[in-house]
């Protein structure tokens, strides 16, 4: 195995309170939109492409104005998670330090850019991520975007961690081996490799 490539939401950390209060001061801000975010609502979209949730919440806008909102949404929500950062699973931070003395580790994600970067920054594990690429880069499924990263970096044999059923098919597409992590948000009922917390990678491949 060359490569290990996690998921970020549901998988690394829990930002869903942080992006919550982000979403709705940036919809009181700059919006008529009669609408609240939960956490509740929230939890369903993560690991949705930025198109599927723009539609998801936004329907009464036309195409182009939901995309430029959510924009607005996404700038709100990185410049929120610098002061108010996701909360990391536990272990998180010792699993990869093991795991990237093996393995080098990467992060691919259906989130916008700079998402990523503030996670890494945020967590301080800047020295143990090598490349990590995301929807708002490619604008492709996952699926092509676990592939582009995987071609850019001489990738062979990788596995991925997540915990969607999207994250599932989008490795089933790509054909690339999946790690289900049940502790996160999503589903996968017929997951064959499963983690209850992220330590168990440490079992399975150390």
């Amino acid at each position: 195995m060359d490569g290990i490539i996690f998921d970020v939401d549901g998988t690394l950390w829990d930002s869903t309170d942080s992006v919550t209060e982000s979403w709705n001061l940036a919809i009181r801000e700059n919006s008529d939109l009669n609408l609240t975010i939960t956490s509740e609502i929230l939890k369903g979209l993560f690991g949705k492409t930025m198109t599927e949730i723009a539609s998801a919440l936004f329907p009464s806008l036309p195409e182009e104005e939901r995309i430029n909102f959510l924009n607005i949404c996404y700038d709100y929500e990185n410049r929120h998670l610098e002061t108010r950062p996701g909360d990391l699973y536990d272990g998180v931070v010792e699993t990869l330090r093991k795991l990237a003395e093996k393995y080098p580790l990467y992060i691919v994600s259906n989130c916008q850019c700079g998402y990523i970067e503030v996670m890494i920054k945020t967590a301080g594990i800047g020295s143990l991520i090598r490349d990590h690429l995301c929807f708002g880069e490619t604008g492709t499924p996952k699926s092509e975007t676990i592939r582009a990263l995987m071609e850019r970096n001489g990738l062979k044999d990788v596995v991925y961690v997540g915990d969607t059923q999207g994250d599932a098919d989008a490795c089933k597409d790509a054909e690339v081996p999946f790690v289900f992590a049940e502790y996160g948000f999503g589903d996968v009922p017929d997951a064959e490799v499963r983690i209850s917390k992220i330590s168990d990678l440490c079992t399975m491949y150390l």
